[in-house]
């Protein structure tokens, strides 16, 4: 059995078990490692080339996003403190460097701590990762709008990483108007805006959070800020911090697992 169909069976198992655990222990209860992306990517094999990996579903499957279809819009990933919004970004900005040539995929990311990025600007598909602080990341915003504006016809798509939503406020008025078309027609015209949210400071950026119709959810605690953001029966709070997610899929949630960096 390999390490991947091994992880999933133990991810199933926890769960069928967690409410049992926690009755004999307060404790947080360890988790195991998940294993690297190369090996997952490796054991589903050749996907779509419109595919953008997620993550793996509880059920063994990949959760993709179709970079071709703009239905989804700009993702929202929200989460406490802690739970790897930011990991699941690189995750996502690994796999798409191991599953797309640059001249059909790339990727930048707008963060307040570039250190974080550290090792990943190896990835051939990688065109920058910019400091909120610096004015790259203003000028970054503007030449990917002016990108979209005239892609039409284009089979390329970009991806734009965003560590952490509040962080805008620090852009100039042009910048955050560019980020606002950008999450409005971004998708249709192959720019995909991926941006986390920690919902302690979810009141500093409210009239953004309505351009977000797709959200995946990390783990989080307080009912007020889960009933905000109607993730009212997601049980967000038994999620297992820093590996797994949940996403709104109809009218059922689906809990995906991420894979560790290689």
């Amino acid at each position: 059995m390999t390490d991947f169909n091994r992880y999933t069976l133990m991810m199933e198992a926890l769960a069928e078990l967690k409410p049992e655990i926690e009755s004999l222990s307060p404790q947080t209860q360890p988790v195991p490692a998940p294993p690297p992306i190369s090996e997952v990517l490796t054991e589903f094999g050749p996907m779509p080339p419109e595919a953008l990996f997620l993550g793996v579903a509880s059920d063994g499957l990949p959760v993709l996003l179709n970079l071709h279809d703009p239905v989804p819009g700009p993702i929202l990933i929200v989460g406490d403190a802690g739970v790897g919004k930011t990991n699941l970004l690189q995750i996502i900005a690994c796999a798409a460097g191991k599953m797309h040539q640059p001249e059909d995929l790339q990727f930048g990311a707008l963060t307040s701590h570039p250190e974080e990025w550290s090792g990943l600007e190896r990835i051939p598909n990688n065109v920058g990762v910019f400091p909120f602080y610096h004015q790259s990341s203003e000028d970054f915003l503007l030449s990917l709008a002016s990108w979209a504006h005239g892609n039409k016809t284009s089979k390329q798509a970009v991806l734009l990483f965003l560590d952490d939503l509040e962080a805008i406020n620090n852009l100039n008025f042009d910048a955050r108007q560019n980020l606002r078309w950008l999450l409005l027609r971004g998708p249709a015209r192959r720019v995909w805006p991926i941006i986390t949210l920690n919902p302690g400071r979810m009141e500093h950026v409210l009239s953004w959070l309505d351009a977000f119709h797709t959200r995946i959810f990390g783990k989080m605690g307080d009912a007020q800020h889960i009933q905000q953001l109607d993730a009212r029966h997601a049980e967000l709070n038994s999620l297992n911090t820093g590996t797994q997610f949940a996403l709104r899929e109809g009218d059922h949630w689906l809990r995906f697992w991420v894979p560790s960096m290689d």
